[in-house]
C-alpha cells in the first residue's frame, strides 16, 4: 500500500483545518479519546455542531486564536491508500511554516473561500507550490454553503484561476472540488446539493490519484554524515561513511566519486544495522566501505560516478525569504546543503516576483515572504543537482551567522557565471 504525502494551504479561515478534520471524523480515522474529547469540547460551529478543527490545532496559541500556526501532520489510512497530511498556516507571517510542510509532498490542496474567491495569499501559495514541484494540485473551494451551492460562484472562482495558470502560474496537474468542510459535501462522499457537479470526491482523488515515488531522481547522492574509524585492533582497518541516502540506489562494485575532491573508488560493501545487502535505496540510513583508502570527511557527498551533480561556488537559485528582518548582502550567511555547512554572500538579487500579477520586478532587497531570484557565492565548492532534477539534493537553506536563525529556503536553478 503506498503513501500519499499532502499539505493544505490558503489564506487565513479558508477551512484548512476543519476540511482535514472532516477527513478524519468522516473515514472514521479519530481515536476514541479524541472523539469524547470533541463532543465534551466547548468549542462549537454556529450551528452548534462540532468544530472538527480542534483535531489539528495542537497549539494552544491556536486554539486560543482560532488560527494555525506551527505545521500539524496527521495519519491516517483507507483501504486504498496511506496518507501523511501536513495542516500548514494561512496567515502571511507563517508562509516559512508552510514552505516547510511542502517541501515534501506529493500533492496540494489549496482552499479557496467561495465568498471571497482568489485572494494574494491564494497566488502566494499556488506560486511557491509551482516553486516547489509539487506534483499535483488539488484547488478546493471552500463554503459552497454559505453560497447556496452556487455554481455560478464556482465557475467563477475556476475561471479567474484558470487566467492565472495561463498567465505566468506553472502548474501541470490542477482538478477544481467544490467543497463544503463544515457540511461535508464532497469530502469523503458525493454531495446532493450539487448535482451540476460531475467530478469525484475529494477523498476519491486523493485515493486514486497517481503517486510517482519519493520525488527524486535516479542519481544516486549520499552526504557523509559520520567517517566511522573505530580505534580497537580487532578493527584497525575499519573505516565506514555513515550517511542518508538522498535519491537514487547504491549497489555492491558501483563506481562512486566522492565531492568535491573528485577522488573516485568502488563500493566494496554495504552495511545496515547488523545486516549486509547488496542495494541500498533513497531513505535508508547506511554506512558504505570503499576498496580504496582515500580522504573523505563530513559535508562530503559520494555519488554515482556516471551521473555526476553540478560543482561549483555561484549557483542561481529561487530565494524564499523567511526572516523578519530584511536580507543584508554586505554580510556572510551560512548555507546548509545537506550536511555541508559553508558561508556564502548574495553576490546579486535578479529579480523579485510581484505576488499580486506574478511578474519579474527589479528589486534591491528580500522582506518576509519576498519570493525571487538570486546569485548565491558560496566559500566552498558545493556538489548539487538542479531543483527540477532533483529536489533532494537541488535545495538548502540560509542561517543569520549573527542569531543562528534560518532565514531563507533556496532552491537550485542553475550554475551561475
Amino acid at each position: 500500500m503506498n503513501i500519499l504525502k499532502f499539505f493544505t494551504a490558503g489564506s487565513v479561515d479558508d477551512g484548512k483545518s476543519t476540511l482535514i478534520g472532516r477527513l478524519l471524523y468522516d473515514t472514521g480515522s479519530i481515536l476514541a479519546d479524541q472523539l469524547e474529547a470533541l463532543q465534551t469540547s466547548n468549542r462549537k460551529n454556529d450551528d452548534g455542531s462540532i468544530d472538527l478543527a480542534i483535531l489539528t490545532d495542537g497549539l494552544r496559541a491556536e486554539r486560543e486564536q482560532g488560527i494555525t500556526i506551527d505545521v500539524a501532520y496527521k495519519y491516517f489510512q483507507t483501504d486504498k491508500r496511506k496518507f501523511i497530511i501536513a495542516d500548514t498556516p494561512g496567515h502571511i507571517q507563517y508562509t516559512r511554516n508552510m514552505v516547510t510542510g511542502a517541501s515534501t509532498a506529493n500533492l496540494a490542496i489549496i482552499l479557496i473561500d467561495a465568498r471571497n474567491g482568489v485572494v494574494e495569499q491564494t497566488i502566494r501559495h499556488s506560486y511557491l507550490v509551482s516553486l516547489l514541484g509539487v506534483s499535483h494540485v488539488v484547488i478546493c473551494i471552500n463554503k459552497m454553503d454559505m453560497e447556496g451551492y452556487s455554481e455560478e460562484v464556482y465557475n467563477n472562482i475556476t475561471e479567474t484561476y484558470k487566467n492565472l495558470l495561463a498567465s505566468n502560474l506553472k502548474l501541470n496537474d490542477v482538478t477544481f472540488i467544490p467543497v463544503s468542510a463544515l457540511k461535508g459535501d464532497n469530502i469523503v462522499n458525493l454531495s446532493e446539493n450539487m448535482p451540476w457537479y460531475k467530478g469525484t470526491s475529494l477523498l476519491d482523488f486523493l485515493e486514486t490519484v497517481e503517486v510517482t515515488g519519493n520525488q527524486t531522481s535516479d542519481y544516486a547522492r549520499m552526504p557523509v554524515q559520520w567517517v566511522i574509524r573505530p580505534q580497537t585492533e580487532e578493527l584497525h582497518d575499519y573505516r565506514g561513511y555513515a550517511g542518508r541516502i538522498l535519491s537514487g540506489t547504491f549497489k555492491i562494485n558501483d563506481k562512486v566519486t566522492v565531492l568535491p575532491s573528485g577522488s573516485s573508488s568502488v563500493i566494496d560493501k554495504i552495511e545496515v544495522f547488523d545486516k549486509a545487502p547488496e542495494e541500498v535505496t533513497a531513505g535508508m540510513s547506511v554506512t558504505l566501505h570503499l576498496k580504496d583508502n582515500i580522504d573523505i570527511s563530513r559535508g562530503d557527498v559520494l555519488v554515482n560516478s556516471a551521473s555526476l551533480p553540478q560543482s561549483s561556488q555561484l549557483i542561481e537559485a529561487d530565494l524564499c525569504w523567511m526572516d523578519n528582518k530584511p536580507m543584508d548582502d554586505s554580510i556572510t550567511y551560512f548555507l546548509q546543503h545537506n550536511s555541508k555547512l559553508t558561508k556564502c554572500k548574495v553576490r546579486e538579487i535578479l529579480y523579485k516576483v510581484n505576488i499580486n500579477t506574478l511578474e519579474k520586478e527589479d528589486a534591491h532587497e528580500f522582506k518576509l515572504n519576498d519570493i525571487g531570484r538570486v546569485i548565491i557565492k558560496t566559500a566552498d565548492e558545493l556538489a548539487y543537482d538542479l531543483y527540477s532534477e532533483n529536489k533532494a539534493n537541488g535545495s538548502a537553506i540560509l542561517i543569520d551567522s549573527r542569531t543562528n536563525l534560518t532565514v531563507g529556503a533556496l532552491m537550485f536553478r542553475a550554475v551561475a557565471g
